[in-house]
């Protein structure tokens, strides 16, 4: 399963409290842009348009071998692929006050190519004082493991 895409800041900015699988719709040239490592997530959130969910703000850039398309947008919205159930869940969660779903890792599946969404709730600045804090603990424990 490697790993095509990532929302670095994800983590930081957000508390995770549950993740879920989707696929999207994608062409065969956003396929491979992004099987070339041509996707970010930074800025992308999911919103529901009607009764379907969608990935909105990821950028995919055009494929450079592809017959180029004027009138192709990088961050245009893309459905996804989730379960009634799955879809059910996640529109009720986003009712909630203060939870959101954003994107966390684009993926291979076999020969698919997968989102992974994480249900989450923004962060205070005090706890991501504490994440910075914790981060600078773990790399002084491994600088000092290595040396010594």
């Amino acid at each position: 399963m490697p790993t095509l895409a990532k929302n670095r800041r994800a983590r930081f900015e957000y508390e995770i409290l549950d993740t879920l699988e989707a696929g999207l719709v994608l062409s065969g040239a956003e396929v491979k842009s992004i099987r070339t490592g041509h996707a970010s997530l930074a800025g992308a959130y999911v919103t529901f348009h009607g009764n379907e969910p969608h990935l909105t703000n990821a950028h995919i850039a055009p494929y450079a071998f592809a017959v180029k398309n004027e009138s192709y947008d990088p961050t245009q919205t893309r459905k996804l692929l989730l379960k009634k159930k799955e879809i059910a869940y996640l529109r009720g969660k986003l009712q909630e006050k203060g939870l959101t779903a954003i994107p966390l890792s684009l993926y291979t599946k076999q020969r698919l190519i997968k989102l992974e969404i994480g249900l989450a709730r923004g962060k205070k600045t005090h706890d991501k004082r504490a994440s910075i804090k914790k981060r600078e603990v773990d790399r002084e424990i491994q600088r000092a493991l290595s040396e010594g």
